[in-house]
């Protein structure tokens, strides 16, 4: 997300970074740690990193003229822009302007202090390629560091960075890191790492199962991750005015997909943790006005679709954990629910979607995924009714009960299966269940009225009613039938997260419980192992590798703000959590 990378070199200086890239052998990688060795440059890399800061060791293997590139034109972000202050011949600050995330118009700057354990001569250059003075600045902008290496010499280089200044960049890099010992942080990441790690210990099974289901942990971990500095300071969200915090404030909520696992799994397993980050959710609602959907560096991406950080509030809450302005937190979820003056931003087509009880695939406005957005509705509704009802409050209980089940008004009953419907209430024309194309202009965004998937990915997202998707489905025996059709026909898809409960629904069939313990025990053999390729595709801030831990746990929240868990058979013997 930050994106200052540097790039260590042997040799004359030049802008072209690409030019500078290596063949590598020797990789390394464990917890808190990551080593490499670039052959081309006979030089060493060694990395670690605190909350807040990183220190890098370049061991230079043979003796000459070395520099170490920073080129803040490079990074995973599409958004350009950067700043570059020398101080003195070993320390720089600045920032570089980050965002872009998923086609979204939405930047954020993300500030920065570098400092280096010896003086070095520091250039400085921008888009013309001409070095500059003291300070340069644009779209392509960067420094190189000069030195002379002796064979077996090191260089360290330590940066901390902010998203509020480059000042509290600074002094988070002074906080965390005092001095120039890089086996002493290294050593610290791995004591915090293992002390994280160890807080859900597990007997029996196979190394590899130990593995997998650790650096499953360890992924789920990654994020949301802190954003507040040393002194507190972060981000509002919108505006991103200076904001201070006595507690930890988060960011990176890829709500979409993490409520349905990743949250629950926290709430569970790191209760002050999930605590914190549904109060930053509760403090982004009075920063900016409403709970968020897709947040990232304190901006609103509005990516995916639904309500999800409503449903996050209240699975929290109805599981137990209470710290956090309980008054506050209910208008909020109400005001995402309802409708305004002004168009709702984080539900867009409400007023459609309370009009007809669901949304029409010819009067969607900029809803993706008429189908799936209705869905989403009907979720966030009932979780909405079930805080209602835990409150007691009686009337808005029974409005957000009736409106999580319009999911019924788009269940086609001669198909079988969710689909599009317009204003008239005619079906949409034509129709086919398999199709992931053409909701939008690229592929795959989803079949007409569906998000990233199909009507056989949607079908069975009725997580809190499957008892009445049973029913309209024509009872247990055709809904046992046609959901084992979709994992047949290799219609089920782990990494399309609407779906990835799906194997647990047979848990609502008698006797027909032994599909699930089946299927979730294929799926984790089929698509998780400790090689590169062990993930199925994107692991979504942690949402693929929760639905593994939970697998490997014998049990699943198949319906978040639900106190109850579909069950299977535990890949350990025994596990047990500590306290947080």
């Amino acid at each position: 997300m930050s994106g200052i990378l540097l790039m260590p070199a042997q040799g004359n200086v030049t802008y072209d970074t690409d030019s500078l890239k290596s063949m590598y052998n020797d990789e390394a990688a464990t917890a808190g740690f990551y080593s490499v060795q670039l052959l081309r440059h006979s030089i060493h890399v060694g990395t670690t990193a605190t909350t807040r800061t990183c220190i890098t060791q370049f061991t230079f293997t043979k003796a000459g003229n070395c520099f170490i590139s920073l080129d803040l034109a490079k990074g995973l972000s599409n958004m350009k822009g950067a700043y570059l202050h020398k101080i003195s011949s070993s320390q720089v600050e600045g920032y570089k302007t980050g965002g872009g995330f998923c086609g979204t118009p939405v930047s954020y700057k993300v500030y920065f202090f570098i400092e280096i354990n010896k003086p070095c001569d520091i250039g400085l250059w921008n888009k013309e390629r001409k070095a500059g003075t003291d300070t340069t600045s644009g779209n392509e902008a960067g420094a190189w560091f000069v030195l002379n290496a002796t064979a077996g010499g090191q260089v360290l280089v330590k940066v901390g960075i902010s998203f509020v200044s480059a000042a509290n960049a600074k002094s988070n890099l002074q906080a965390d890191q005092p001095g120039w010992d890089f086996n002493s942080i290294k050593n610290k990441a791995a004591v915090q790492w293992n002390k994280e790690l160890s807080k859900i210990k597990v007997e029996g099974g196979s190394d590899d199962d130990k593995k997998i289901f650790y650096t499953g942990i360890y992924h789920i971990l990654q994020h949301p991750n802190i954003i507040s500095d040393i002194n507190g300071g972060y981000p509002a969200m919108g505006s991103h005015r200076t904001m201070q915090s006595k507690r930890a404030h988060y960011t990176i909520f890829s709500l979409w997909d993490t409520y349905r696992n990743v949250h629950p799994f926290l709430t569970l397993a790191y209760p002050e943790r999930q605590s914190d980050m549904v109060a930053c959710i509760i403090d982004m609602y009075k920063e900016n006005g409403w709970l968020p959907k897709w947040e990232l560096a304190a901006t609103e991406t509005k990516v995916m679709v639904g309500d999800p950080a409503l449903i996050v509030v209240a699975d929290t809450y109805l599981k137990g954990l209470r710290n956090f302005g309980l008054a506050t937190a209910y208008k909020a979820m109400l005001h995402n629910a309802g409708l305004h003056k002004n168009e709702n931003p984080i539900r867009p087509a409400l007023k459609q979607y309370l009009q007809y009880g669901f949304i029409p695939n010819n009067d969607k406005g900029d809803v993706w995924g008429a189908v799936a957005t209705t869905l989403e509705y009907c979720f966030a509704d009932w979780n909405l009714a079930q805080m209602a009802k835990a409150l007691k409050r009686k009337d808005d209980y029974k409005i957000f009960a009736k409106r999580s089940l319009f999911y019924k008004n788009l269940y086609d009953s001669t198909t079988g299966f969710m689909r599009p419907r317009l204003t008239s209430r005619q079906w949409l024309q034509p129709f086919d269940p398999i199709t992931v194309t053409g909701e939008q202009n690229w592929v795959p965004s989803g079949g007409p009225g569906f998000v990233e998937g199909s009507a056989w990915q949607y079908s069975w997202f009725v997580p809190h009613d499957i008892i009445g998707l049973k029913k309209i489905m024509g009872g247990d025996k055709k809904f046992t039938q046609h959901l084992q059709t979709a994992f047949d026909s290799s219609y089920f898809e782990l990494w399309n997260e609407p779906d990835m409960a799906y194997p647990y629904l047979f848990n609502y069939v008698n006797g027909e419980e032994w599909r699930a313990q089946k299927l979730v025990r294929e799926n984790i053999k089929k698509y998780f192992n400790i090689t590169p390729a062990g993930l199925p595709g994107n692991d979504d801030c942690g949402t693929m590798s929760a639905w593994l831990v939970f697998g490997m746990m014998g049990f699943y929240p198949d319906c978040p703000g639900s106190v109850s868990y579909a069950v299977t058979l535990p890949a350990f013997k025994n596990f047990h959590c500590a306290k947080s």
